[in-house]
């Protein structure tokens, strides 16, 4: 993963511990969460975005030709 290891990534949990504290941990790892949704949603709209004209030019061709 990365290069990191378990080690390394206790050790990582533990200083985000530490400098935030336990009541801030569920917060924080909310927030991650709505970001990494919402970057899902953003790549995702973007990919419809660039298949749909794809497939209207495809259909006006078609319809052009009748």
């Amino acid at each position: 993963m990365f290069g990191i290891g378990m080690p390394e990534l206790i050790i990582i949990l533990i200083i985000i511990l530490i400098i935030f504290g336990a009541g801030k941990l569920p917060e924080i790892g909310s927030g991650i969460g709505k970001g990494i949704k919402n970057f899902k949603k953003a790549t995702n709209e973007a990919q419809k975005e660039i298949h749909e004209p794809k497939e209207n030019s495809e259909t006006e061709t078609h319809d052009d030709k009748a």
